[in-house]
């Protein structure tokens, strides 16, 4: 299982939390650590370490400065936003599928089915939020002019068929599509516009389910979609938003104090406090 991040020093710990609840809860397996940075991380010790104990190998992935000399970036579009769209291009070629996740996650059942999802014939797998409202799905479309995808998928979770995305999706198509448009979260609008169609939508109720939205959920479920159905099946928490779970006083919703758990529990790992 390869899985790979971006973060850079503010997102350590966030990492290790992701990287905790993940071994807790998929069965045991080989999984690699790719994370994506432009310097070397701060604690990059500490995350050897820790992968060491959760039984993962942890592999640094360098930016390389050249690849974005014509690329179009200002303070609203850093080189950061094209990290996930181009990860194929910093990546060892002989992988051949990662799972990307955002560093605010958390995994609360196995992995292993969103991972061995078939991708024959996509470039990525995806879900689509279930709050956006049938007018926020127009809009997008509109904006985008991509009428053939299912929706706007939030990229956050984020399986890639590298084989397949080597041979179709490249930096000067990205490029030339961020010159010409103004887009509202760059490099989510950009997968959308681009490759909207040749993503297959996977339940985000199962594998992106959005910690704000817990009332949509069982409203649109009837009731189905509780606080105990999502422990029993869904895999992954999306933590999205400003109001983080790892923040003091800031975050009082649904789920936060099962992230709190994972994150004290993380923190315990770094401190070589904690047995697994």
């Amino acid at each position: 299982m390869n899985l790979l991040f971006s973060i850079d020093d503010n997102y350590t710990t966030q990492l290790e939390t992701v990287l905790l609840s993940i071994r807790l809860n998929t069965r045991p397996a080989k999984i690699n650590v790719y994370v994506i940075q432009e310097q070397p991380l701060q604690k990059t010790a500490e995350l050897r370490r820790v992968c060491q104990n959760l039984k993962m190998t942890y592999h640094p992935v360098m930016v390389k400065n050249e690849m974005f000399a014509q690329a179009p970036v200002t303070d609203r579009y850093p080189t950061t936003i094209y990290y996930r769209l181009l990860a194929h291009k910093l990546l060892p070629e002989d992988l051949h599928k990662i799972l990307y996740l955002d560093a605010d996650v958390l995994c609360i059942n196995d992995l292993t089915s969103l991972y061995d999802t078939d991708l024959d014939g996509y470039l990525y797998a995806s879900a689509i939020h279930t709050g956006l409202t049938n007018t926020t799905e127009v809009i997008n479309k509109i904006r985008l002019q991509n009428f053939d995808a299912d929706g706007y998928y939030n990229s956050g979770v984020l399986l890639m068929n590298l084989d397949t995305i080597r041979r179709h999706v490249q930096p000067q198509d990205i490029f030339a599509y961020i010159r010409k448009h103004v887009l509202l979260l760059p490099d989510q609008d950009v997968l959308n516009a681009l490759y909207g169609k040749y993503i297959k939508s996977v339940p985000d109720e199962l594998y992106n389910f959005d910690t704000r939205n817990g009332r949509i959920y069982e409203t649109i479920s009837f009731g189905e979609w509780t606080l105990d159905w999502v422990v029993k099946h869904t895999v992954i928490l999306h933590y999205c938003g400003r109001e983080k779970p790892w923040l003091v006083n800031k975050n009082s919703g649904h789920y936060t104090a099962l992230y709190k758990h994972y994150w004290r529990l993380a923190q315990r790992l770094a401190q070589n406090k904690l047995i697994l």
